[in-house]
């Protein structure tokens, strides 16, 4: 258990494996502990894997203030300072694709390659969560219990197909999830924090190395995001998984791995 001190914000962070620093952002409502063990442990073979909770997160501070993608970008940041890390790998998922971005164009320097997954540009030009899925995101958790939230976050995170042979596993893992399950009021500065994001008009300003990748089955958020995004980022590379849902990385961790990997050491950071 680590924690470092980000302005006023103390912030908890956990470092798996050595190498080159590769820096993980998780989305809306997850924490470090939503990142699948079996991940970590295979990246950790190649990179220095630092993952954290965002604001209002898991055991990071919770203030009861408006939140926004650029101050999560400027917390991510200021992590890695704390930690001396000049430069490092970059990989966001859902609004932590979101965050991902604006750390790149607010501090691109930082960042030696930037692994957009399954997130968006915001604005008109993105596509929105089909109408069950803001319903799920927006609903009242009052009332529900912890188990069942998770629950229900199912089917918009993984594939039908996933679920049924995978329902053993994800009831397993619900423990871990709920440990430090952020209050409703954190949760709701979160989402409040990805109404006004929009980066589209500036994505060409990104010259950092960029791999945009996707469950071509997100009932989250649709897949064209990704061929947006990719479109508007100059040498950006796209990659679609077939048969994956949301959290791709979890349903096809192997078809990931062998994108992501060989992409990040393409680009070593040097000293």
């Amino acid at each position: 258990m680590a924690f470092a001190q980000v302005g006023d914000l103390r912030m908890f962070y956990e470092i798996h494996g050595s190498g080159e620093p590769l820096l993980m952002i998780y989305g809306l409502g997850g924490n470090a502990a939503y990142w699948s063990p079996q991940l970590l442990e295979r990246l950790a073979r190649d990179f220095r894997v630092i993952t954290f909770d965002n604001r209002g997160a898991g055991r990071t501070g919770k203030p009861d203030a408006p939140y926004s993608i650029e101050l999560f970008a400027d917390d991510a940041v200021g992590l890695l300072r704390a930690l001396d890390v000049p430069r490092a790998h970059v990989f966001g998922i859902s609004m932590g694709g979101m965050i991902a971005q604006e750390l790149v164009l607010r501090h691109q320097a930082i960042a030696q390659t930037l692994t957009l997954g399954c997130t968006t540009a915001g604005g008109e030009h993105s596509l929105p969560p089909p109408p069950a899925a803001i319903a799920a995101l927006t609903a009242p958790r009052d009332g529900k219990t912890d188990e069942e939230i998770i629950r229900e976050g199912w089917p918009f995170l993984y594939t039908r197909d996933y679920i049924d042979r995978h329902r053993e596993a994800l009831e397993a893992g619900i423990p871990a999830l709920i440990e430090f399950m952020m209050p409703a009021f954190a949760y709701r500065r979160q989402l409040e924090a990805t109404f006004t994001f929009n980066t589209y008009a500036r994505l060409d300003q990104i010259h950092t190395p960029t791999l945009v990748i996707t469950g071509a089955d997100d009932n989250l958020l649709p897949a064209a995001n990704s061929q947006v995004i990719a479109e508007r980022i100059p040498g950006a590379r796209h990659r679609l998984i077939a048969n994956s849902g949301h959290l791709f990385f979890n349903e096809a961790t192997d078809e990931f791995l062998s994108v992501f990997v060989p992409f990040a050491r393409t680009y070593p950071i040097v000293n």
